[in-house]
């Protein structure tokens, strides 16, 4: 019996302990509590997942030493091009009411709005992969490569001999692949890859002593830089569940219609994907990049009639600040008619949900975009316990019904397109390594509300009215799975 009263009063000091470290340690008061419960209604369990997956590792010795070497990066990058030109500000072509949002990217980000741009979108895998082999059988010094997921499939293996055959003819070809993202890569596509010149760098490598954490922080970016000069970037991976049936290519078996967006660009922007990439590569791998101006070409040109506007935008626990989700408030707080939202996961947190309401409230038109069936069906769950609130003040829900749609963008106004590997979720905003871009102009932006438009042609608009008469028990599901929503 004494030693029953001495576990249960070591656990209470213990549990009191953690629930201190989460409230030191936690910024954001509902993460804090779902922290709180799980450890204290999940006794030892919650304890252990707090640690896998609760501890903020922004500020933490973990990733210091990356944070110097990115500052220091970033001041070695302005010798090559990394600046600002901010006469574009002046410029009648940039949206004046967009100068606070481009202004708070440049401080926080030190990512400039350049000009000259030559954007392509690819709405499918179908689309972006002939491009990309293209490019890449074109490539005449580097090839960087930075992926979430990677997949040791047809195109898998298409894109790796692609990258070989240039390896071999001389070009510099490296690839960062995320550990956890990317587990069923093979190991047998990695060493041919690596046997035939090259170098490759997991982002991290899962060590057991350390897996909790590195699962929990994982790099969900896709970027791929050619040359300098030109980038590929998005939400599409490599994979061929990315590629839909044509029709000379059959669709493989039971493959679900797959929807996704990407882009590539040519110009001055491709600069900061270059110093993104260089900053994850010199942080994961055992070798260093040394800055040469063959990496940042002194200018790059573009023959386009129409050079788009471009803003890029990083965020991770590699920053001091969640660039990508304050970077969305400052666009949705600057919307004046319509916003027009299309992600796979849907989990805002407060903050982007009141940001929402307020615009709603101020008279802007808002449409969100949802798969009808999620690939994760607690997620699916807790993304339903928000619909209600915003379909009673007038935002329009749309079920898409034809397959899963994987793309993360948005349209403010005529204006601004926010495109990239971002969802709309505390993972994408707080924990994962993400990448987004901002193009300014009405161009692209008249091009994806078409898009979207279209898109809307295979989904389903929610019923307000019948969704918020569904049954009191569904409700409140639906409102405990999303206790549990900051840790998802």
């Amino acid at each position: 019996m004494n030693w029953v009263v001495f576990l249960q009063a070591a656990y209470f000091i213990v549990l009191l302990l953690v629930i201190v470290q989460i409230i030191y340690d936690t910024h954001n008061t509902t993460k804090a509590l779902s922290y709180i419960l799980a450890v204290v209604f999940i006794p030892v369990l919650g304890i252990i997942f707090y640690f896998s997956f609760g501890v903020n590792f922004r500020k933490r010795k973990f990733y210091s030493h990356k944070l110097l070497r990115d500052e220091k990066l970033r001041k070695d990058v302005k010798e090559h091009g990394f600046e600002v030109a901010e006469s574009i500000w002046q410029d009648d072509l940039f949206p004046s009411k967009y100068r606070h949002l481009s202004g708070f990217i440049l401080n926080t980000n030190l990512s400039p709005v350049s000009a000259g741009n030559s954007i392509d979108i690819y709405h499918n895998g179908e689309q972006k992969f002939p491009a990309l082999l293209e490019a890449i059988r074109h490539a005449r010094h580097h090839i960087h490569v930075e992926y979430y997921i990677y997949e040791s499939d047809g195109i898998g293996n298409q894109v790796a001999n692609a990258l070989i055959e240039r390896a071999q003819q001389g070009v510099e070809v490296r690839f960062i692949y995320d550990d956890f993202g990317s587990f069923h890569i093979g190991r047998q596509l990695l060493k041919k890859m690596q046997r035939n010149g090259i170098q490759m760098a997991p982002f991290y490598r899962l060590r057991l002593h350390a897996i909790a954490h590195r699962i929990n922080y994982r790099n969900h970016r896709k970027i791929v830089v050619i040359d300098g000069q030109r980038v590929f970037t998005g939400g599409i991976n490599v994979g061929d569940n990315y590629i839909n049936a044509t029709k000379t290519t059959p669709a493989p078996e039971k493959q679900i219609y797959w929807r996704d967006t990407h882009m590539q660009i040519r110009g001055p922007a491709v600069v900061f994907f270059q110093y993104v990439f260089i900053s994850d590569w010199n942080f994961c791998s055992d070798t260093q990049i040394s800055l040469k101006s063959d990496y940042f070409p002194v200018k790059i040109t573009t023959d386009v009639v129409e050079p788009e506007l471009v803003q890029p935008v990083s965020s991770g626990p590699d920053s001091d600040l969640p660039n990508i989700l304050f970077s969305i408030l400052k666009a949705i707080a600057s919307a004046r008619s319509q916003i027009l939202i299309t992600t796979p996961y849907f989990i805002p947190g407060d903050r982007l949900k009141d940001a929402l309401i307020i615009a709603a409230k101020s008279g802007v038109k808002i449409k969100l975009l949802v798969p009808d069936q999620s690939d994760s069906r607690i997620v699916n769950t807790a993304a339903k316990s928000y619909y209600s609130e915003l379909l009673s003040i007038g935002i329009e829900i749309f079920l898409y019904k034809k397959g899963f749609i994987h793309s993360k963008t948005m349209v403010i106004d005529n204006d601004l397109v926010i495109l990239g590997s971002a969802n709309m979720d505390v993972r994408s905003f707080d924990i994962n390594f993400e990448i987004n871009t901002l193009i300014y102009g009405e161009a692209k932006a008249q091009q994806m509300a078409e898009v979207f438009e279209a898109d809307l042609q295979d989904a389903e608009k929610i019923d307000a009215e019948q969704w918020l008469q569904r049954g009191t028990l569904v409700h409140f599901w639906e409102r405990v799975v999303r206790l549990f929503s900051p840790m998802m």
